[in-house]
């Protein structure tokens, strides 16, 4: 036959002794001793029953062990649930914590941009100037094109005049201009008539 892998000798180990602690093997020992104890002789019987006592007493000890053992093994599977749901229950809040600063965060940057938002129209609005100050800037100018207006039609008024008066003075001088006309025209008869006399006589 062919040579037993590692794997195979700890499994038979294992079939053979339980959880590796010999448990069935005592027992099987200690079964062993009772039917030799049962087939011994009176006087080899007492030792045997103090061995059986023995064998007995390492059972109920190894059972002890493993009870106490299975006991923690209960406990510390019951401590690794709570620690498991402890776990589960710190990440959810830790969940929630990163969707709250991520909330923050997102409005710090609104705000901050806000800010600066209102710093740029705070830095527009001081280079003009305030309501009262531009009111009294459009009465000013209110006042100004008044007088502007005034002005311009005093000044309407007086070319008016001026047009007229020149009108008056264009007319007076045509007029004049008409009557020099007239007395050179009478003149230059005048003379002609006489000198057409002279040249008569």
């Amino acid at each position: 036959m062919g040579a037993v892998t590692d794997d195979e000798v700890i499994r038979k180990r294992l079939l053979i002794d339980g959880d590796g602690a010999g448990d069935d093997r005592r027992i099987n020992l200690l079964v062993k001793s009772f039917v030799k104890w049962c087939r011994s002789e009176p006087d080899e019987g007492d030792a045997q029953y103090q061995l059986m006592l023995s064998m007995l007493s390492q059972c109920e000890f190894s059972m002890g062990k493993a009870l106490l053992v299975y006991d923690m093994n209960l406990r510390e599977m019951t401590n690794y649930k709570q620690m498991y749901t402890d776990i589960e229950c710190s990440i959810a809040a830790a969940h929630e914590k990163i969707a709250d600063y991520k909330k923050q965060i997102l409005q710090a940057k609104r705000i901050r941009r806000n800010r600066q938002e209102y710093d740029v129209l705070a830095k527009v609005i001081q280079k003009h100037p305030d309501r009262h100050a531009t009111l009294r800037q459009l009465d000013a100018l209110g006042e100004e094109l008044q007088r502007l207006n005034d002005t311009k039609a005093f000044a309407e008024d007086k070319l008016e005049l001026k047009r007229k008066q020149f009108h008056v003075l264009l007319s007076t001088i045509h007029e004049l201009q008409q009557t020099l006309e007239n007395d050179e025209k009478l003149a230059e008869e005048s003379r002609e008539a006489r000198m057409e006399a002279e040249s008569k006589a």
